[in-house]
């Protein structure tokens, strides 16, 4: 039997707690994640689950999704419930058979969300597969780093022509939408490295993390702690980027970090460009990374049909629900 946390399925066991179906909400954690058991379960102690009277569990699953469960914290600290305030939440409920109906349409459009789901993670797992592949099988010619990429060392004050972002492993975002710690800087006259579309960018004591992109964003000012290089115009940059990016690379190039603290080793851009990787000619890197292009505009697109989906979801319990 699965064993649940707040997170979900945590392991198993050979005993169950309770064998009849029933709805959890996290009691300290995560607390506005509600689960739905339709078989034996056990949970830990961070997790309520529900003996349900005079209900449909299953509505009463989607009716728990309606409620802002953050609004009966109980803890200043960690979020936590407990079970006379969730107890004493007011709600309308419809008659038992209008409980069904409205459960059943939910439970086909969950359906449809995770298929979606499915359809995504295949695609990804097709990306993962063939970058990794054309990585591995190492095609072309070897290159010295040195050779294809050129640290681009140039700078600008904030509050330029140049926009503020931030650097993660997903890629390049404006610095608004992400934590901002410029308050940190007591340097008024402090200047941020340029970075310009296309460019490898990484941050070098995070490598570990997997943070290394390619600027799709375009021009733009960021910390001058990250690195950013520009491609020789001899290479197709999403090819090198992708070569670059790739977790086996990564794991290769982490050998040059140094420092003695964990956290901020670093791989400086030196001896990042001591590195050597195979390109094939520029007529193979082009019909590769059209290929790649195609399966990732087949991603955004699936993601874009998820939203809508989850969109439409998100509409139908404010109307459904009051």
């Amino acid at each position: 039997y699965n064993i649940y946390g707040t997170g979900g399925v945590i392991g198993k066991t050979n005993q169950y707690l309770y064998n009849k179906e029933s709805v959890g909400i996290g009691r300290k954690g995560t607390i506005d994640r509600p689960f739905y058991f339709n078989e034996p379960f056990w949970t830990v102690d961070t997790l309520f689950y529900s003996e349900i009277f005079n209900a449909y569990p299953k509505f009463v699953f989607y009716l728990f999704q309606t409620i802002n469960w953050y609004l009966y914290n109980q803890s200043t600290g960690v979020p936590s419930l407990t079970s006379s305030v969730i107890e004493n939440i007011n709600k309308y409920i419809p008659k038992y058979a209008e409980q069904v109906k409205i459960a059943e349409v939910f439970t086909l459009l969950d359906d449809r969300i995770n298929s979606q789901k499915k359809i995504i993670s295949n695609i990804e797992s097709q990306i993962k597969y063939i970058t990794e592949k054309i990585y591995n099988l190492k095609i072309g010619d070897k290159y010295p780093l040195s050779s294809v990429l050129r640290e681009r060392k140039i700078y600008s004050p904030k509050g330029s022509a140049y926009e503020h972002v931030t650097l993660s492993k997903e890629g390049i975002f404006p610095k608004t939408d992400r934590y901002d710690r410029d308050f940190l800087v007591m340097d008024e006259n402090k200047e941020y490295k340029i970075t310009k579309l296309n460019d490898l960018c990484y941050n070098p004591a995070n490598l570990k993390f997997g943070v290394i992109c390619q600027n799709k964003y375009g021009d733009a000012i960021f910390s001058p702690i990250y690195v950013t290089f520009e491609i020789n115009k001899e290479y197709n940059p999403d090819y090198v980027c992708m070569i670059l990016t790739n977790n086996g690379f990564i794991k290769y190039i982490r050998k040059y970090e140094q420092g003695t603290v964990y956290e901020r080793m670093a791989v400086n851009s030196d001896d990042f460009l001591k590195a050597a990787i195979y390109i094939p000619n520029i007529n193979i890197q082009n019909s590769i990374t059209k290929l790649i292009k195609e399966y990732k505009e087949k991603l955004l697109n699936e993601k874009r049909i998820l939203e809508l989906y989850q969109k439409q979801k998100d509409y139908l319990l404010n109307k459904m629900f009051i």
